[in-house]
């Protein structure tokens, strides 16, 4: 994405996630927009919405709710789009799509 991953590396190696980052998993779509109105309603001005594969289609979902039922007001900022390389079980890496939308204020 954007930003630099190396400068997102924990000391235990971890990616760390910044502030007014929404991850999109498994759950309900309601379950991320409650996830991104809190966020605005804490004051942010721009949340990010960040997918991987399968999880990309509910990303948008999440999105278009956000803005159209519970924060009007809020835009789409930027959407990237990438993919990155993981690691599987067995040892071999396969690509996967990536997204980030963020929703400015």
């Amino acid at each position: 994405m954007a930003e630099n991953i190396a400068d997102n590396i924990t000391s235990k190696g971890e990616r760390a996630i910044g502030e007014n980052v929404v991850l999109i998993g498994k759950k309900p779509a309601m379950n991320y927009v409650l996830a991104v109105v809190t966020q605005f309603n804490g004051g942010a001005k721009n949340v990010k919405v960040r997918a991987r594969g399968n999880a990309i289609s509910r990303a948008v979902d999440v999105a278009e709710i956000a803005r159209h039922r519970f924060v009007t007001d809020a835009r789409v900022g930027t959407i990237e789009i990438g993919s990155e390389e993981l690691s599987n079980e067995d040892g071999t890496t396969s690509k996967v799509s990536s997204i980030e939308i963020t929703l400015s204020k």
